[in-house]
């Protein structure tokens, strides 16, 4: 592999990591995208957002290690998980760092396909960037961190030439970034998704640490003081057909559901990957139950992903 890189184009001008097809890859063969750059560029970030993507990621990894770790995967026993592994290897390695390159011609030679994501940065931002988290350069060592800067361009430079996808962080921040790396591994075509936990409480336990968003559906009659339905709990049909019966229930629900889809779409849009919403009444079973499986349906209704879940619902 030589040559400058040849990033796909995708909307927004975002390169993209070429996808193998299916059918061109054996299953037990694992997808192997190597994660180096300059120091400072969003190789942490980048890693991240592969792990959030069920992506198997080893960060800080010794070059040597990398070949005894995808034979590991091709052999299957590091699970099912670990078909994509993404590895984080860099000049924090010191000299181990040296022999990346005679690694990856190793592992072509075996038949091992693998991809180079490469991240960079100006010198200026990289500076900027130090400084702001007070931190040396890892090959700074006596002198200044442009030094350090210098020296590691220096090491990278055969490296930066045989990457598959460069990204130049310098104008993104760690949302654009997020975006920019999902998109060169996924390609424009996977839809961004959010993950959404409706949680029913009862106050008198305590609001859930977690919550995103608090509802309190104490403005609705409680079904506790109906003996026939004290027994029961909000998923059984009588206490959830007796709750959302009650006048302003549903147009409760409905027009709460309404008003959350800018907000998710904003969560995504912020790379938040996840929310929860908790919806409480008194003790926890009868109303907060049936509003939240209510609230969940809906949400699943518009293309949510969405997990239900009753807090309390065993409580005395």
């Amino acid at each position: 592999m030589s040559g400058e890189p040849s990033p796909i184009t995708v909307p927004g001008g975002i390169p993209a990591l070429e996808a193998a097809a299916p059918a061109a890859r054996a299953p037990e063969t694992p997808a192997v995208l190597v994660i180096t750059g300059m120091s400072g560029a969003g190789r942490t970030r980048a890693a991240a957002v592969l792990e959030d993507l069920d992506w198997y990621v080893v960060d800080n990894l010794p070059a040597q290690m990398l070949t005894h770790l995808v034979g590991m995967l091709t052999s299957g026993t590091a699970g099912a998980k670990a078909q994509r592994l993404a590895a984080v290897v860099d000049v924090r390695g010191g000299e181990f760092f040296a022999d990346l390159a005679g690694v990856l011609d190793g592992l072509r030679e075996q038949g091992v396909e693998y991809r180079i994501l490469f991240l960079d940065a100006s010198d200026e931002v990289l500076v900027r960037r130090y400084e702001q988290v007070r931190r040396p350069h890892p090959l700074q060592g006596e002198g200044r961190i442009l030094d350090g800067i210098a020296a590691e361009r220096a090491l990278l430079a055969d490296l930066r030439e045989r990457a598959d996808t460069l990204i130049d962080t310098s104008e993104l921040n760690v949302h654009d970034l997020a975006r920019t790396v999902r998109a060169a591994v996924t390609g424009p075509a996977v839809e961004e998704t959010l993950r959404v936990a409706v949680l029913s409480f009862g106050f008198k336990y305590g609001i859930p640490l977690d919550a995103d968003h608090v509802v309190d559906v104490r403005f609705l009659s409680n079904p506790y003081w109906i003996t026939e339905l004290r027994h029961l709990n909000g998923r059984d049909a009588p206490v959830r057909d007796y709750v959302l019966g009650l006048p302003g229930a549903t147009e409760f629900v409905e027009r709460y559901v309404a008003a959350l889809e800018p907000v998710l779409a904003g969560y995504v849009h912020e790379e938040k990957r996840y929310a929860t919403i908790a919806v409480g009444c008194t003790g926890g079973k009868h109303r907060s139950v049936a509003i939240s499986e209510a609230i969940a349906q809906r949400l699943r209704d518009r293309g949510h992903r969405v997990q239900v879940s009753a807090r309390d619902l065993g409580k005395e």
